[in-house]
């Protein structure tokens, strides 16, 4: 294990230790229900408040102790008791009879509000008790995440997350975020959350975080005020000359620190959703987007704003094109210029020896294969869709298009690592950001359906069709 990944682990399993004794000894007050009493039971006695506002939150905090320490099963349980917490349908038919029978706009008002009252579940007023303890909010988070991995289809357990989900929703709208920059002189704890956290490209040493936040680095992140110490979401930038096509150029260790002043281009290299919990609520267009606004202004020289993304999807859509080969997935020219290449029966082939290599790029005539790989790469960006109508097939793509960008360039050996190799076969893809441009990319892709991109990119993706 690395000395990086060491430091995650301690910093979890400290929080965690010094979360569960606050929360131990609010329990340690608790009259009522014993531990091993049913979770109804004690669900039941959070709802009715006996003994005032410091022993419901003591009680609140007994529920998320012995929660954080179930298994699997004992969670799942626990997840059933408190979605059982439902509306009760005699009162909401009740309500509903009296805004019908209401005989004016007066009655009526007050007879809806009195519905909309009996349709509110108690399980939301427990869910909030949670928000009131010792890092309640981060616990609601976590519950949720949980919560989203054990629902499957079960109705109830669906709709005890569309509360959660809602809940967190308007807790952590925009206006409560505070954007932070995170540098090497960023508490620790901070940036050891900050290794723990990056999964599109991991840090493997102190080194290479070091690297990652030095003079023409910029990392970050989205907070919560009732989370200031638990980024949300955060981005790294790397302040270069031109559009960068090479992680691994980017990220070398090696290679000389550059004057940020001078640069031209900012590229937004990686973007980590550090909440679980948090799925489904958007904050990643909003970041990019201030980042563009914060750094025009701190760098007035830069002239794009570009990212090197990954294309997780497209190794897995070749592989599928090739299992039954579709009529127009190569040209008379490349599937000659395949079969020459690799001494194999046809291109098809070609490509699926390729796919089969363990490493694929070290193949000798890997090199030739280029550019029809680069114009499928292209096609899997541009034209391919998902189950969802128009949308771009790619997950990754889709973000990035949904928030404004457009499609710039497809790059070749942009990722070289297994990670790389296993998903896109190396390629990476910059989608640029034009803040003048933005607004009207984005109505254009959600709109229409239609994915801005470069020229040269989309003769190269309609080449073949």
């Amino acid at each position: 294990m690395s000395d990086v990944a060491v430091a995650e682990a301690g910093l979890f399993d400290r929080a965690l230790k010094r979360v569960a004794l606050l929360w131990r000894d609010m329990a340690s007050s608790v009259s009522g229900p014993a531990e091993d009493a049913s979770w109804e039971a004690r669900m039941r006695a959070c709802l009715e408040a006996r003994g005032g506002e410091i022993s419901m939150r003591n009680r609140a905090a007994s529920l998320a102790q012995s929660y954080t320490q179930l298994d699997e099963a004992g969670r799942l349980a626990f997840f059933r008791a408190l979605a059982n917490f439902d509306s009760d349908p005699a009162a909401v038919e009740a309500a509903m009879r009296e805004v019908s029978a209401a005989p004016d706009v007066a009655a009526r008002a007050a007879a809806k509000a009195r519905l909309r009252r009996m349709l509110e579940p108690p399980r939301l007023r427990l869910l909030t008790q949670f928000s009131t303890i010792p890092d309640g909010v981060k616990f609601l988070v976590n519950l949720r995440a949980d919560l989203m991995r054990m629902m499957g289809r079960d109705p109830m357990l669906m709709a005890l997350e569309a509360d959660l989900r809602g809940l967190l929703a308007n807790w952590f709208d925009l206006g409560f975020l505070e954007l932070r920059r995170i540098d090497w002189q960023s508490p620790a704890a901070l940036l050891e959350k900050l290794v723990g956290y990056e999964a599109v490209h991991r840090i493997r040493t102190w080194r290479d975080l070091k690297n990652r936040l030095d003079s023409d680095r910029r990392c970050y992140a989205f907070f919560h005020p009732r989370m200031p110490e638990e980024p949300l979401i955060f981005v790294e930038v790397a302040l270069v000359k031109g559009l960068a096509a090479s992680v691994q150029k980017l990220l070398d260790e090696k290679a000389p620190v550059q004057d940020p002043r001078e640069a031209d281009t900012a590229i937004f290299y990686s973007i980590n959703n550090c909440q679980r919990g948090l799925d489904g609520i958007s904050f990643g267009n909003f970041l990019i987007k201030r980042v563009v606004t914060l750094l025009s202004e701190e760098f007035p020289n830069l002239k794009a704003f570009s990212t090197l993304s990954p294309i997780p999807g497209f190794r897995r859509w070749l592989e599928e094109q090739l299992i039954e080969p579709q009529p127009n997935l190569l040209s008379e020219d490349e599937d000659k210029l395949l079969t020459e290449a690799s001494g194999l029966a046809d291109g098809h082939a070609a490509l699926r020896a390729l796919l089969a290599s363990r490493r694929p790029l070290s193949e000798v005539w890997s090199g030739k294969a280029e550019p029809v790989l680069t114009r499928l790469c292209a096609r899997y960006l541009l034209v391919e869709t998902g189950k969802r109508g128009r949308r771009a097939l790619d997950p990754v793509g889709h973000f990035h298009l949904s928030n404004g960008a457009r499609v710039e360039r497809a790059c070749w050996r942009g990722d070289i690592s297994d990670k790389g190799i296993r998903e896109s076969l190396g390629f990476m893809v910059n989608y640029l950001y034009d803040p003048a441009r933005i607004e009207s990319y984005h109505e254009t892709y959600v709109g229409e359906g239609n994915r801005p991109a470069a020229p040269a990119l989309r003769r190269l993706a309609r080449s073949v069709l």
